[in-house]
């Protein structure tokens, strides 16, 4: 299948590298330049209006504004070969999602919300879980180009915004499970005991799994390195925000998570992993972890 892709990031690259390993046609833009040697077999191109003009495209952008831009405002819609899906596998809002069906629905072209779960290692051995929703004969049709990419696909029904709600109410609850263990070692740390110690005994005990597990680990060993930026994972959080908003629905724990991301994003720790929401000191500004080193020591 001839396949567009936009947006060669560290998870955009690594999509692109396993449809072409899985025999498609790779045709690619991004805003900056890329190795051509990151991504071997991939055709790069010159414009995203190029990408347009496959069967399938695929953008992996990090937020609602520079899809707008790249997409919406560069009419890519109205260039766009006729009959081709767009799959829009990046974390947006719900009320932005609704309007991309809306506007390709209007130019006759397919539509499918398909965000995924998982970090770029995940991206990179096919092993991530997509959650996809549109109208069922197009996510049929586009099933060959998900299964190179994924550990399964999760169909979420025929209204793209499920997949895009589902996607962020993911995101906060790891969110809230990376704050109850910041909030669980402000309490052992404080009695001496090590986190390491207290890490072992909640995922041996009440908290196993992956969540727990892996930003655990992270927490214990204080690497920070992006597997997910907390700049984006702010941005997440505040997606959730708004949707909660629109429908009523208060978050109370929502909130606490988001005023601790916008400390973090604030200290200028935005580009580490979203676990360095360990460091930031219970009561302040984010210059100081909850053991009372610095962050930027740990980082």
């Amino acid at each position: 299948m001839q396949i567009g892709f936009i947006g060669l990031g560290s998870m955009g690259s690594a999509m692109a590298r396993n449809l072409v390993k899985a025999g498609h046609e790779v045709h690619a833009w991004n805003r900056s330049r890329v190795d051509p040697d990151a991504v071997p077999g991939v055709t790069l191109l010159d414009s995203p209006q190029d990408a347009f003009r496959a069967e399938v495209v695929f953008t992996m952008l990090s937020d609602d504004a520079v899809i707008r831009e790249v997409v919406l405002d560069a009419g890519l819609l109205r260039d766009a070969r006729p009959g081709l899906i767009h799959v829009v596998t990046s974390t947006i809002s719900v009320a932005f999602a609704r309007e991309l069906a809306g506007l390709h629905e209007a130019a006759g072209l397919g539509y499918v919300s398909a965000p995924v779960l998982g970090r770029p290692n995940v991206a990179a051995n096919g092993q991530l879980n997509i959650l996809a929703a549109g109208k069922p004969a197009t996510i049929a049709a586009i099933e060959p180009v998900l299964a190179p990419l994924s550990k399964k696909v999760w169909k979420l029904g025929d209204d793209p915004v499920r997949a895009n709600a589902a996607k962020l109410a993911a995101n906060m609850m790891i969110a809230m499970a990376i704050e109850a263990m910041v909030e669980g070692v402000a309490l052992t740390e404080s009695v001496g005991l090590d986190r390491a110690d207290f890490f072992e005994l909640i995922l041996g005990t009440l908290f196993a799994g992956r969540a727990y597990e892996s930003y655990s680990a992270q927490m214990t060993e204080r690497n920070f390195e992006p597997g997910f930026k907390a700049k984006l994972a702010l941005k997440d959080m505040r997606l959730a925000s708004a949707l909660g908003e629109e429908s009523g629905r208060p978050l109370p724990m929502l909130d606490v998570v988001r005023e601790r991301l916008t400390r973090v994003v604030s200290a200028g720790l935005g580009e580490k992993d979203w676990s360095i929401m360990a460091e930031v000191d219970q009561a302040g500004d984010g210059s100081t972890s909850s053991s009372g080193r610095s962050v930027e020591g740990h980082a």
